[in-house]
């Protein structure tokens, strides 16, 4: 991950990273030092998906218990933040944690340096490698869409219970990892790379059945790898689905597919077609 420096009130300053692609972790160059305390791991969550803007203390009540919080719910928060700031900031900030963690008229702000929050960064490489694609650098699409998938170690915020804040911003990021990768299988086809997107895309369609994008690019890779019969069988099941599930039809594009692959074995080892990027 990108790391950068930055200069502090304290002269204990350590270089700093938070980590929400996969299990929660703050690590430091000589420890890693995440809470432990669930509800304060929680806060700390919901923090870093705002990072850098203020988080109302009305919605981390709304996060941590819905909509039944105890009467207790305001000195609860302010003691969940004490020990965030105390037991965790401290120990990577020195003196800082205030600086770090401050109270706002509304609520809190935990300010994230630039480069230093995993999501953002893997952001950053998405959007990079959607303009490579668009400009037709596929090789350097794929490197930056490869980097940013590498980021992820499982689900987001696999260690943090999810209140309904936290549910949705994880929901987001699900759909941000799977874009990224339909993009990168878009760069790896341009690139000619069929037969070894086959095995990636079988798995996907399991798991998004009702993804006609990801259907679409298992009967390309299969039909220009000069598996027609296989490539005519994926349009078969998506059609199978699509009428089960939803009562549908493929799309046009997905009957383009079709009649692609039936109309030459030739076709089938071309890499020059653009694929459309959503």
């Amino acid at each position: 991950m990108e790391q950068t420096r930055r200069d502090s009130p304290s002269t204990e300053n350590q270089m700093i990273e938070f980590r929400a692609l996969g299990a929660l972790e703050i690590r430091t160059d000589i420890r890693v030092c995440t809470p432990t305390a669930p509800r304060v791991r929680q806060i700390l969550a919901l923090l870093l998906m705002r990072a850098n803007q203020v988080v109302p203390l009305d919605l981390i009540i709304e996060e941590l218990w819905d909509d039944s919080p105890p009467k207790t719910a305001v000195t609860t928060v302010q003691t969940y933040i004490y020990r965030l700031r105390t037991n965790i900031l401290r120990k990577t900030m020195g003196t800082a944690g205030h600086a770090m963690l401050p109270t706002m008229a509304q609520g809190y702000l935990l300010r994230v340096e630039h480069g230093a929050l995993d999501t953002e960064v893997f952001r950053r490489l998405v959007t990079r490698g959607r303009v490579h694609l668009e400009q037709g650098r596929h090789d350097e699409a794929a490197h930056d869409l490869r980097d940013a998938l590498a980021m992820w170690s499982g689900p987001p915020l696999a260690n943090v219970r999810l209140g309904p804040l936290l549910q949705t911003h994880v929901a987001l990021l699900e759909e941000d990892r799977l874009r990224a990768r339909e993009l990168r299988i878009s760069a790896d086809l341009m690139l000619g790379r069929h037969r070894e997107l086959i095995g990636e895309l079988r798995s996907l369609v399991a798991a998004h059945p009702l993804n006609e994008w990801l259907h679409g690019q298992l009967i390309t890779a299969l039909g220009r790898a000069g598996r027609r019969s296989e490539a005519l069988q994926a349009y078969q099941n998506l059609r199978i689905i699509l009428k089960r599930e939803l009562g549908l039809e493929p799309s046009a594009e997905a009957e383009r597919l079709q009649a692609e692959v039936l109309r030459a074995a030739g076709h089938a080892g071309r890499t020059d077609v653009p694929l459309s990027i959503r």
